[in-house]
């Protein structure tokens, strides 16, 4: 007997895993949580959130389907085409905080740059974002329109942009590592995370249908 969960229960776990690597992206940019762990254990916080992103944007990729060439047009491509760029940028994102985890480790230095998301894997995330946008603009839903409709969009949507920006002000602290720039770079990734949660705790449940075999 082969288990095999159904798209509801696939559904709940991306919500659950996407929220818990939320908490931890949004734990790990508030100032106190580093002075009160160390750099290194808030750099791991971000390495273990860019985990729960991976596992979450996986179980969301194989929920869209296969991807079969001139199978899918329109809200159902943009889907497909947004769950693989958004998981190319979880894996950028864990390259990135495992380096730094790693680096702190071995200089016990801390890199203000790991505070920030990685600048490429913010891009994905931008332009997976869009993608959900453009199919729930175009159709009002993806593939079950009781788990992804336009507020879990717009939630995300919100969130890579502040994750943009927070990528952004990290270039600066890579330079000059002022106080203003820290302070965005920190809001950046803390507002990024909330709606990131947002996003996953609107995800509503549904009655998706699947089998056990």
């Amino acid at each position: 007997m082969k288990l095999r969960f159904t798209r509801f229960e696939n559904a709940r776990l991306e919500s659950r895993f996407f929220a818990i690597g939320s908490v931890l992206f949004a734990l790990g940019a508030v100032p106190g949580w580093a002075v009160l762990v160390g750099s290194n254990v808030d750099n791991l916080t971000f390495a273990l959130g860019s985990v729960f992103f991976t596992i979450a944007a996986f179980v969301q990729l194989r929920l869209t389907g296969r991807w079969r060439p001139g199978a899918w047009k329109g809200p159902a491509r943009a889907d497909w085409w947004s769950a693989a760029i958004q998981f190319v940028g979880t894996i950028l994102f864990n390259v990135s905080t495992f380096a730094a985890v790693r680096k702190g480790l071995l200089s016990g230095q801390e890199d203000l740059r790991a505070w920030a998301p990685d600048a490429f894997g913010s891009v994905a995330f931008l332009v997976s974002s869009l993608l959900a946008f453009q199919a729930v603009r175009i159709r009002d839903r993806l593939w079950d329109p009781r788990v992804r409709n336009w507020q879990v969009a717009v939630a995300n949507l919100g969130g890579s942009v502040a994750f943009g920006v927070s990528a952004l002000a990290g270039y600066f602290v890579a330079f000059d590592s002022g106080a203003l720039a820290v302070a965005l770079m920190n809001l950046g990734t803390f507002v990024g995370g909330l709606l990131f949660l947002a996003g996953a705790l609107l995800m509503p449940p549904s009655d998706g249908v699947g089998s056990r075999e």
